[in-house]
């Protein structure tokens, strides 16, 4: 059996009628760059998360670099964020001049740990940045609060988080900024790349229009330093199709989390994934870590049985040689270090059959009781 770890076009094709008929308009009338698509998808995901605003762009990316202009961050600010994640949220805060504080994750979600966060914060801080890794959601209710006490924005990377809900609000919704990509294999994928900051505040919303559209201010009036940053009408139309089976789609890769963990407790050699709250995870990755073999001969092994897995991520944000500046060595994250060392994803999409899962679990198990 054949089990990919991603396969994007079982999904397109389930809902290509209604992809093609969002994309006939903006071949027709020439919309490709904003236009009328892209404003419907923002009045559409705006309401879905359950803010006032939400604003288009071409990437994520460009989501988080565009919400730290508009959060007034300055060259020398500090931002809180955590080194287990994909370099792009570390870029975001680079590109503003600012300079990201590195504090380690909790060991059950592998998200940022609040406490260590409280334990960084200095005058120089400016925001917290934490990340919903896999689709699980940080504790962004205490995180929150932690900046509310000392007059700091959060600011939400939700790129692997959407749908995923905390205290009953949608994540993205309780920070000052939410920030998503729609890179294709994400749980809501556009055609190509497309990001999106939401925010309850008009002046940060307005700001980040302006900013993505080189900074005018009526035409050929450019107040500032802009960026072209636009999404495409084509990736509007797609993901305002696509947005209404999101729900139905997390909840088949909840279905399929929960078959992986129950087929692979008690399975000597392998970490599971923790879900302390089954709305809080909507699994765009499911992550274990191999203690008991080496992870690469681990994989190779799945590969031969034809399941194909992936590392997110092999090496930690400041350790990378691009923050080698910062003095970081290693050891001095060791949580996440000790995961990212071990971790693997298993197969993850919505369409995956539970014959996949199975056999995927099955190979797993005998895998690592042969050892190495």
């Amino acid at each position: 059996m054949q089990v990919p770890f991603l396969d994007l076009r079982v999904q397109n094709n389930s809902i290509m009628p209604e992809i093609q008929a969002a994309l006939s308009p903006i071949i027709e009338n020439a919309q490709f760059i904003l236009g009328p698509a892209v404003e419907a998808f923002e009045k559409d995901f705006a309401a879905y998360i359950g803010t006032r605003e939400c604003v288009g762009l071409n990437n994520g990316t460009s989501a988080l670099h565009m919400a730290l202009l508009a959060l007034g961050v300055q060259p020398g600010d500090e931002i809180i964020t955590t080194p287990h994640t994909w370099i792009s949220t570390s870029w975001a805060i680079s590109y503003v001049g600012a300079k990201p504080v590195y504090v380690d994750i909790d060991p059950q979600t592998y998200n940022l740990d609040p406490a260590r966060v409280k334990s960084a914060i200095t005058s120089k801080t400016k925001v917290i940045l934490p990340v919903h890794l896999y689709g699980q959601a940080a504790d962004v209710v205490q995180l929150r609060s932690i900046a509310d006490e000392h007059g700091l924005a959060l600011l939400e990377d939700a790129a692997q988080a959407h749908g995923a809900k905390q205290a009953g609000r949608r994540i993205g919704s309780i920070g000052h900024v939410g920030s998503f990509s729609f890179y294709p294999g994400k749980n809501l994928g556009a055609f190509g790349e497309g990001g999106a900051i939401v925010t309850d505040d008009p002046k940060i919303a307005s700001h980040v229009r302006r900013l993505r559209d080189h900074a005018q201010d009526g035409r050929h009036n450019h107040v500032e330093i802009g960026f072209n940053t636009r999404m495409e009408g084509v990736q509007g139309a797609v993901l305002k199709a696509k947005l209404p089976h999101l729900d139905g789609w997390n909840a088949r890769r909840r279905e399929h989390a929960a078959q992986y963990t129950e087929s692979l407790k008690n399975t000597p050699g392998i970490i599971l994934p923790s879900c302390p709250a089954a709305e809080g995870h909507v699994w765009h990755l499911y992550v274990v870590q191999v203690e008991s073999m080496d992870r690469e001969l681990f994989r190779t092994k799945l590969a031969e049985r034809g399941i194909a897995t992936g590392v997110h991520y092999p090496t930690a944000v400041p350790l990378q040689p691009a923050y080698q500046y910062l003095g970081h060595k290693p050891g001095d994250f060791p949580i996440a270090e000790r995961v990212m060392s071990r971790c693997v994803s298993l197969p993850m999409f919505a369409e995956l059959t539970r014959e996949q899962v199975a056999y995927t679990a099955t190979a797993i198990r005998e895998v690592l009781a042969a050892g190495n």
